[in-house]
C-alpha cells in the first residue's frame, strides 16, 4: 500500500515527457490510498495510465501508455503478458515512448485491471492473491526498468 498526497506528487511519478498527457479521472480526491497499483483510462479512451511502487522502492513510478489501433483481431495475442488472463478481457497492444525515436509495446489488458482479474480467479479457486499480485507488480517494474530504463527511486 502507498499513499499519494497531491496531484503534483502523482504527476511527478511520471516521466517529464508523459506528464502533459496525464489527465486524472473526474472526481479524483486526494490524498489517494493505493492498495497495489493505480490504473485508469483517459476520458477519450486513447491513453491508459499506470502508477505503482516497484519492489524495494519508496517512490511511485508512472507509465503513460497509448492504446494503439489493432489490425485484424484474429491475429492479436489473446493473453495479457502481465496477469496471463486469456478470457473475458480486452487484450491488446499498449505502447509508450522510450524517447523521441523509439516506442515500445506490450500486450496487456486494455484497461490494466489485471489485479481485479487475478482476484476474481483466486476467489473462484479459494486461494490468496498475495503472491500473484506481487508477481504482477514485479512484471510492471521489470517493464519499466528494461524497456524504459526507469530504475526504482530514480528521477523520472
Amino acid at each position: 500500500m502507498f499513499r499519494i498526497e497531491s496531484e503534483k506528487e502523482l504527476l511527478n511519478a511520471f516521466r517529464s515527457r508523459d506528464r502533459k498527457h496525464v489527465e486524472l479521472p473526474k472526481g479524483t480526491r486526494l490524498p489517494l490510498f493505493v492498495r497495489d497499483y493505480l490504473a485508469w483510462v483517459d476520458p477519450y479512451g486513447v491513453r491508459v495510465f499506470l502508477v505503482f511502487v516497484a519492489p524495494g522502492s519508496t517512490r511511485p513510478t508512472g507509465i503513460a501508455f497509448r492504446r494503439d489501433q489493432q489490425g485484424d483481431p484474429t491475429l492479436v495475442p489473446n493473453m495479457c503478458d502481465w496477469c496471463w488472463t486469456s478470457t473475458g478481457a480486452d487484450i491488446g497492444l499498449l505502447t509508450t515512448d522510450v524517447d523521441s525515436k523509439r516506442r515500445v509495446g506490450v500486450n496487456l489488458c486494455q484497461d490494466l485491471r489485471c489485479g481485479e482479474r487475478l482476484e476474481a480467479q483466486a476467489d473462484r479457486s479459494g486461494r490468496s492473491t498475495r503472491d500473484d499480485i506481487a508477481r504482477l507488480i514485479q512484471r510492471m517494474a521489470r517493464f519499466a526498468s528494461e524497456a524504459l530504463g526507469l530504475k526504482p527511486d530514480s528521477d523520472a
